[in-house]
């Protein structure tokens, strides 16, 4: 999953991307709204960390013009501000969640996780797609009852796939959510990461569109 975060105290805002990187999110970290725009309009980010106290606009602000401008990623505010109406004015501007520092990296994780599902339309904590069951807390597969032991890549592939059931996704928005900015793949990882899929789940469970990229395979019991 890929993590848009804001937040302008560096050793906060370092602490959170390395906590959330432990639990394999892929995070993207700016220190002011107008690097954190650009990103937006550059990238697909599952969900948004907003701090309010930005230098410039203040996150608030920043939140109403995103909103206004059609923008549904998820936006879950992370700030020090706890008064009531601090609260209630984010989640009627527009946020899904409000949380007050200081806050632990877990569950900021759980948090994210949880506007994320309810974005997607997903109630249930555990993903399904037919007898394959995928549990993003705890990256736990299995494939008709039995588990299958897959690396941090592979079931990061996975989550992708799974997080956008209907929709064909191309080369580079595949390497760019596994990897974002910074990572630099072999050539052929992604081609390796889905014959492995196939082989350790089932043939079927992703499909290639030629010419285009990958989807994920029918449901299968």
């Amino acid at each position: 999953m890929r993590v848009l975060l804001i937040e302008d105290d560096e050793m906060l805002g370092d602490g959170l991307r390395e906590g959330l990187c432990a639990q394999d999110f892929l995070v993207d970290w700016f220190r002011d709204g107008d690097s954190a725009d650009t990103a937006l309009r550059n990238a697909d980010y599952d969900c948004m960390v907003l701090d309010l106290g930005l230098p410039g606009l203040d996150g608030l602000t920043w939140l109403r013009r995103w909103r206004g401008r059609q923008q549904v990623i998820p936006i879950l505010i992370l700030t020090a501000r706890d008064a009531e109406d601090d609260r209630i004015d984010g989640l009627d501007t527009g946020a899904d969640d409000y949380l007050v520092k200081p806050v632990s990296a877990r569950e900021l994780a759980a948090r994210v996780r949880a506007v994320t599902r309810r974005a997607r339309g997903r109630a249930e904590p555990v993903w399904r797609h037919g007898a394959l069951a995928f549990d993003p807390a705890s990256r736990r597969v299995t494939w008709r009852g039995d588990p299958v032991e897959l690396t941090s890549r592979e079931a990061g592939l996975l989550e992708v796939l799974l997080g956008h059931p209907g929709r064909v996704l191309s080369r580079q928005q595949l390497v760019e959510k596994m990897y974002g900015w910074e990572g630099d793949p072999e050539s052929n990882a992604l081609e390796v990461f889905v014959h492995h899929l196939r082989r350790k789940i089932s043939p079927e469970i992703v499909r290639t569109v030629r010419g285009v990229g990958y989807a994920l395979g029918p449901a299968s019991d």
